[in-house]
């Protein structure tokens, strides 16, 4: 094993040990003088909450600042842990490759939070609440699943891995290997001459040991040492029973193809850009997680206020019909007033029953994002969930869209690992284009042989003077010290030359990666268009959302002041009972209007932040603690948030 290797080892262990502590998954190798055939550990799943959830609830009411949602998705949320054991996958691909082994791929999806009741393109949040005209809105898609089903986003620009084309890379780490055989042969002769019998029978055991190992520049080292004794009832035979034994090692080096340590070393480069590659999918994944509890919670903020302008809406249709049933019994006014204004009761109380449904759907989905056992823990399913901060509209950005633009193609991840896998692909090229020389390797070995045995008793002819012979009438030590003193020596030296005629599998072969590589930088192009394009819509929407915000809260006021000087006329006998609920719906639609200009613009600055790459740093979200999957306590406290572009 390589100090590389060992320090690779060491590194990984220290990393797991400072995490032992943490919800991080923990691996470990095979340890101790048999480690490299003892298997490795992997801790189990861990699908206990954190306690920080339970600490929040109080007397069954989930109470919930956003920063204590960020915490809990930080801690608990399903896929952030999922992408902690993709990041623990690089450094198995990392150990591969130093042992010369091919590379196994890291995973590069990442997934969005659920889009939620007043996710992207619902429209939950901007019907007003009932007016004078009696109506009701019954949502027909009651089991929309579009609603909490995930989506996945997968980071690759480069398709199918590049990592097949090329010389094979060598085998870095030491094979040895040993082979005894027993065997017992008979076998009848056609002649006396060479074997001195008519049935020759043998008995054979042999002992072979060996060793190979690959290096960066393409040489590969193997030695043998074979050993075989044999015993038979053969009278020509000087020596029986004998040993035959060889000591030999060959080197081999490529000199074209196959050739260089950067070559043969390019895919601990791969591995290595792709644990930086894990990192950032991370990152990414930290994001859009993130992102997606600040959507959900700012949408369950709107929905409860929502739900409270429903409940005035409620409670104004009622005394109005209060007011009308009282008229009605002094025969001032006909009893087609009450029905009307019952009929406008019963719409009032569907859109209130649509509200806290919508609020509870709200509640599920954000609870099974914060928690790994979603809603099977009966404590965290039965707990309503009570956001305790509120959304405030805040001063436009004062960066222009070029300092935005630069700021996210230097902050997003996507775009930093997008980078990293080409330069993945262009290494790997370089193994496609050494694929296409042809093979020329030199070729060295040097191997000496023994013989040595006892005096064979059934010799037929004159037996030779001892020490004539070597090894004659000597036993096995004697055929070792024949190879330490290279007796018989054999040496060799030559070039082997391999080249195909046309190569056209390997032209073939260059020119798609090639290919490949021109995609993935036109794709690297295609996404900083794409960041540009979601950075400057992203201004575009929190202008937009701000200044409808402006003009909801304008017409907020205008109606109450309306209702005020409706009021007046009512005090002094010029206006109707009715003609005062009627602004009083008024006023409540506006302020629905107000909740839902509200919550858009929270959503399209939450999407600011995120396209911009700094939604991590506005919600002091630390990577590190992410990781681990532990939030301090002191994080959990409610931080404003900073402003864009600090």
């Amino acid at each position: 094993m390589t100090r590389q290797t060992v320090a690779l080892i060491c590194s990984i262990l220290a990393a797991t040990n400072s995490f032992a502590q943490t919800r991080t998954p923990s691996v470990t190798y095979g340890a101790g003088r048999w480690g490299s055939y003892t298997p490795g550990e992997v801790s189990q799943a861990d699908f206990k909450d954190s306690t920080r959830i339970q600490d929040l609830i109080k007397a069954g009411q989930l109470y919930l600042s956003l920063q204590d949602a960020i915490a809990l998705a930080l801690e608990n949320n399903l896929d952030l842990e999922i992408q902690r054991y993709g990041i623990r996958m690089t450094s198995t691909d990392i150990l591969r490759a130093s042992g010369g082994g091919t590379l196994r791929g890291i995973p590069l999806t990442v997934t969005e939070a659920p889009a939620g009741v007043g996710g992207p393109g619902s429209s939950l949040n901007n019907s007003a609440a009932s007016g004078t005209i009696p109506q009701t809105s019954v949502p027909v898609n009651v089991t929309d699943t579009a609603l909490i089903q995930q989506a996945q986003n997968n980071l690759s620009v480069t398709g199918q891995f590049p990592l097949i084309n090329g010389p094979a890379i060598p085998q870095f780490d030491p094979s040895f290997t040993a082979q005894t055989q027993l065997q017992h042969v008979e076998s009848p002769q056609t002649n006396t001459v060479v074997t001195g019998t008519s049935q020759l029978t043998s008995n054979l055991f042999s002992g072979n040991f060996g060793y190979v190992q690959g290096f960066g520049s393409g040489a590969q080292i193997s030695a043998s040492f074979q050993n075989l004794r044999t015993a038979n009832n053969s009278a020509r035979n000087l020596v029986n029973p004998f040993v035959t034994s060889s000591l030999g090692v060959t080197v081999s080096q490529p000199l074209l193809r196959g050739f260089g340590s950067e070559l043969n070393r390019r895919f601990i480069h791969i591995a290595r850009n792709s644990e930086k590659i894990s990192d950032l999918v991370f990152q990414q994944q930290v994001i859009s997680t993130v992102s997606g509890v600040i959507r959900l919670y700012t949408d369950l903020v709107s929905l409860n206020e929502d739900l409270r302008v429903k409940r005035q809406t409620l409670a104004t249709a009622e005394r109005l019909a209060q007011d009308n049933a009282s008229k009605v019994e002094q025969g001032t006014i006909a009893p087609i007033e009450l029905t009307r204004a019952q009929a406008q009761v019963a719409a009032a109380r569907q859109d209130l029953i649509n509200a806290e449904g919508f609020l509870r759907q709200q509640e599920l989905i954000l609870k099974n994002t914060l928690s790994r056992n979603g809603n099977a823990d009966p404590t965290v399913h039965a707990a309503r969930v009570i956001p305790t901060d509120t959304i405030t509209v805040e001063a436009p950005p004062v960066q222009t869209a070029e300092e935005f633009i630069r700021m996210a193609l230097q902050l997003r991840p996507e775009i930093q690992a997008a980078k990293l896998q080409v330069s993945n692909s262009e290494i790997s090229l370089k193994g496609s284009r050494n694929g296409l020389l042809p093979q020329l390797d030199i070729v060295g070995n040097a191997t000496n042989n023994a013989l040595s045995g006892g005096v064979n008793p059934q010799y037929v002819g004159a037996l030779p003077a001892p020490g004539t012979v070597p090894g004659y009438g000597d036993g096995y030590w004697t055929g070792l010290g024949q190879l330490g003193k290279a007796t018989n020596p054999v040496v060799s030296v030559g070039l082997n030359l391999t080249l195909p005629v046309h190569n056209r599998a390997a032209q073939a072969d260059l020119v798609r990666d090639q290919l490949q590589v021109r995609q993935s930088q036109l794709r690297i192009r295609q996404i900083e268009n794409q960041i540009r394009l979601e950075v400057e819509d992203a201004l575009i929407a929190l202008e937009r959302t701000r200044s409808a915000y402006l003009a909801a809260t304008e017409t907020r006021k205008l109606q109450e002041q309306s209702l005020d000087i409706e009021q007046e006329r009512f005090t002094a006998g010029l206006s109707t009972n009715f003609l005062v609920i009627q602004y009083e719906n008024y006023v409540a639609q506006a302020r629905s209007s107000e909740v839902a200009a509200r919550g858009a613009w929270a959503k399209a600055r939450n999407q600011l932040e995120r396209v911009v790459g700094q939604i991590l740093t506005n919600h002091n979200v630390s990577i590190e603690e992410a990781l681990r999957g532990q939030v301090s306590r002191t994080s959990s406290v409610t931080v404003p948030a900073r402003p864009l572009g600090q």
